[in-house]
């Protein structure tokens, strides 16, 4: 028998090549016949070789033998190593993550929207030097991309299905020379009449034209006033723009785009295709338009008083057995309201309560969300293939959002009041196609910013909404907005992209925006301490990391876009307004960009950088 020594014992080397210790400390249990009798452990030095009796004692060998034995139970003990590792490999231990790789799970890719008027309404790139020297500034701060507006009424102006690309190409031209990526809007809406509408981009004069003939194509409100910023969703299916109808007329557009951006598409330039869904391209009525003369904090009014979406009402109310009911008239109030000057809205009874209130908002919004699927699936159709995500934005109507109507955001068409859950739905709609993301604004905000008269809220809408795009299992992202300078909003933008902050191990964050997009390039933002402050922001957005041209590396790899599922189930749907408590938000950021002590130090410097200029 061969000898080993460990830890300066000597131990029996066994015939089949194993080392077992001599003796170990075994704890062992005894009971008696008898099961009355407790039972008893006892400590017993036992043999863990062939014998049950405890082994006698070894003398120890000669030290001559002793040396050479331990020296060929050394090079046996190799040669069954190396024999076992050839037999049965162990599994390759994972390789450790380098503090960036654990950091890049963090990672929010941060985009800047474009200036509204950076393609002309004549179709022509606006000042193509001075925009090349902003998107190098862009990329200094280490922005990842920009968003650009891609407007229906300058693209298809000159008549239908004439498509002139030669503006954008230049424009995708540029930000893929200076290393941005482009998140690209179907802007199917006009510009001008909202808030921050800096330039007037009309829809395509051809389809104004059949506007003036019929004025019922456009969104039309309790009193008659047309609003020509949308076609109303009653058109949808109506061959009345030289025989296509409103969904023929967004497909084609979009068919058009792929055929002429293909080499950028392929490229991987274009990251997301952001699908205009109503006014200022967000899935919304146009409820609270200012070139109406609506001013913050109005309710807004319902916009369904054409004659497509009367008749389609009608036809509902007469199918659910109640031909009677009709469309809320004066009762719902005027644009600058508050819920309670209405009798719709009342806190106490409000016809909103009511069977027929209940229906009619119903109605609405499902309109509204039939709507925005059906655009979706012909953008799905569309971009087939590609290496990109569809998006939709969904407006962040905060005000009144503490009232029990929630009057503003139900006339605009989110149909969200207690015991009942208005987002969900367009959540769940969403993730048929292929995932595609849910954009939502006001992410900027903070409750202690707005007037108490407005009721307003929208750090618990932001938190409603982003807790139910996580909840049908689709991405979300986030913009600002307003246009923001301070590290206040910074912040909060912040907050809200890890609303539970950073993920220090091995594993991304539980919730984290795809990404976020800052509303906009202007020369403020590029100067002084402004641009300082902005840097940092995205540094933080970063989660401290450079830079990363690479989407996969942190968590969002680009894929084929493929086919949309089967359209959900009314009863599926209906079965996502069923309320859920939101995930829980932290109340400030892990990464943060500096607070009050921070924005002194910026009106320092902008003072000295002032007086030396």
């Amino acid at each position: 028998m061969a000898w080993h020594i460990n830890d300066g014992h000597l131990y029996p080397r066994h015939f089949d090549g194993s080392l077992r210790h001599a003796a170990s400390l075994q704890i062992m249990m005894t009971t008696s016949p008898s099961s009355s009798q407790p039972v008893m452990l006892q400590q017993r030095w036992t043999c863990r070789g062939r014998a049950p009796s405890p082994a006698p004692l070894l003398t120890p060998p000669a030290a001559g033998r002793l040396v050479a034995d331990s020296r060929r139970t050394v090079a046996s003990l190799r040669a069954v190593a190396a024999e076992h590792a050839q037999a049965s490999p162990l599994p390759e231990p994972p390789p450790l993550l380098t503090d960036e790789e654990r950091m890049l799970d963090n990672y929010v890719p941060v985009y800047v929207m474009l200036p509204l008027g950076v393609v002309t309404a004549a179709n022509e790139l606006e000042d193509a030097a001075v925009l090349r020297a902003q998107l190098r500034r862009l990329r200094d701060a280490d922005v990842d991309g920009v968003m650009a507006d891609v407007w229906w009424g300058i693209v298809e102006c000159a008549g239908p299905a004439r498509y002139e690309w030669r503006a954008y190409r230049e424009l995708f031209r540029l930000a893929q020379e200076e290393g941005l990526k482009v998140q690209a809007i179907m802007s199917f809406h006009a510009c001008g009449g909202n808030v921050g509408d800096a330039v007037t981009i009309p829809l395509p004069r051809w389809v104004r034209d059949v506007g003036e003939a019929d004025p019922d194509v456009y969104y039309t409100s309790p009193s008659g006033a047309r609003n020509q910023e949308y076609l109303t969703i009653g058109v949808d299916d109506r061959p009345l723009f030289h025989g296509r109808t409103a969904i023929q007329l967004y497909a084609d557009f979009m068919k058009s785009f792929r055929e002429n951006m293909a080499d950028f598409l392929d490229s991987g330039l274009i990251v997301d295709i952001e699908v205009g869904l109503g006014p200022a391209g967000e899935l919304r009525y146009p409820s609270y338009p200012e070139s109406q003369g609506w001013a913050f904090p109005g309710i807004g009014q319902f916009q369904c008083y054409d004659k497509y979406l009367e008749e389609d009402f009608r036809a509902a109310a007469t199918e659910a057995g109640h031909p009677e009911w009709k469309l809320p008239a004066h009762d719902a109030g005027e644009y600058n309201d508050a819920p309670e000057d209405t009798r719709f809205f009342a806190a106490d009874g409000g016809t909103y309560l009511t069977e027929a209130g209940r229906f009619f908002l119903t109605w609405y919004s499902s309109k509204l969300l039939e709507h925005g699927d059906r655009v979706l699936d012909e953008a799905n159709m569309a971009f087939l293939g590609c290496r990109l995500k569809l998006a939709a934005k969904v407006s962040g109507i905060h005000w009144w959002y503490r009232h029990p109507s929630h009057a503003a955001e139900l006339t605009a068409g989110y149909y969200n009041v207690a015991g009942r859950d208005g987002y969900r739905p367009i959540a769940r709609a969403l993730a048929r196609h292929d995932g595609a993301v849910l954009n939502f604004t006001c992410a900027e905000m903070r409750d202690w910013e707005q007037p108490k008269e407005a009721m307003s809220s929208p750090e618990q809408l932001v938190q409603q909404v982003l807790s139910a795009a996580w909840r049908e299992g689709i991405e979300v992202s986030c913009e600002n907005a307003l246009s923001r300078y301070d590290r206040s909003g910074y912040n909060q933008m912040l907050l809200n992209a890890r609303p539970n902050g950073v993920s220090r191990v091995a594993a991304p964050p539980a919730r984290r925006v795809a990404a976020v997009t800052y509303l906009r390039l202007s020369d403020e933002l590029l100067t002084g301490s402004r641009f300082r402050a902005f840097k940092t922001f995205v540094r933080k957005m970063h989660a401290d990391q450079d830079y990363c041209p690479d989407p996969a590396r942190y968590g969002r790899p680009m894929r084929p876009l493929e086919r949309s599922r089967p359209e959900v189930p009314v009863e599926r749907l209906l079965e996502a307004t069923a309320p859920e408590p939101p995930y829980p938000f932290d109340g400030e950021t892990d990464m943060s960009v500096g607070g009050g002590l921070a924005e002194l130090t910026d009106w320092v410097f902008d003072k000295i950088e002032w007086i030396l200029s």
